[in-house]
């Protein structure tokens, strides 16, 4: 955790403002209530730590009234994208300090399917909430590690400027569909189109599981993002 910490705090900042936290979760009982406010996922209950990352922009608001400033800039949407952008750096670096040490990771963007009550769960104050959630354990030497396609370079990176042919891409991404396939099969998985899994994900707000609701429960938990 020590070491995890020092590699999250060594991550970039935007003017060095550090408008980031992490709460370490071990005790059995609340990871129980946190995986079912999370989708009720198993790996949540079962990793040794749980850590959530958190945008935080309470630190900075006292920080500033300490100097006798009202941090008014504090309820504008660039403040919190900012924060959401720190803690995701945070949490990346200390994946990869994690991973160093033989430690295994999985993400948690589940963890926003109930915002208010995750800040309950944690006893956040007003100006904070949990992006992403981290399982941190030992991987199983039984499993042996995979990696999973990606789409091919040339459909996400560009030069000068944005854009690729639209047949290039739909040829692109029907390779991905097959190679997606294959991984699946291989890991065992049932095949299922990769291109159909995000038109599924996208079709409605009733396929976010409760984040068609995120910007009224970050009002309430004191993001006013003007």
């Amino acid at each position: 955790w020590v070491a995890m910490m020092a590699a999250a705090q060594s991550a970039a900042t935007s003017s060095n403002l550090q408008v980031w936290s992490a709460v370490a979760v071990r005790d059995a009982a609340r990871k129980e209530r946190l995986s079912v406010l999370a989708g009720d996922q198993a790996h949540i209950r079962q990793c040794p730590l749980f850590v959530v990352w958190l945008a935080d922009l309470s630190r900075l608001a006292r920080v500033a009234q300490g100097e006798g400033t009202e941090p008014l800039a504090n309820d504008y949407l660039e403040m919190a994208l900012m924060a959401t952008i720190d803690a995701t750096l945070a949490a990346q670096n200390a994946v990869v300090a994690a991973e160093s040490m033989g430690l295994g990771t999985v993400y948690i963007g589940g963890i926003r399917n109930h915002p208010v009550e995750v800040a309950q769960e944690l006893g956040l104050p007003p100006g904070v909430f949990a992006v992403v959630g981290l399982c941190v354990g030992y991987p199983a030497p039984e499993v042996p590690a995979t990696v999973r396609p990606r789409l091919p370079q040339h459909v996400v990176a560009f030069h000068e400027q944005y854009g690729v042919p639209p047949e290039t891409e739909a040829a692109a991404v029907q390779r991905y569909n097959d190679a997606m396939n294959e991984y699946q099969a291989a890991v065992g998985m049932k095949p299922n189109r990769w291109s159909r899994l995000c038109a599924q994900r996208v079709q409605g707000p009733e396929t976010m599981n409760g984040r068609d609701q995120l910007r009224a429960a970050l009002n309430a938990l004191g993001f006013a993002l003007k």
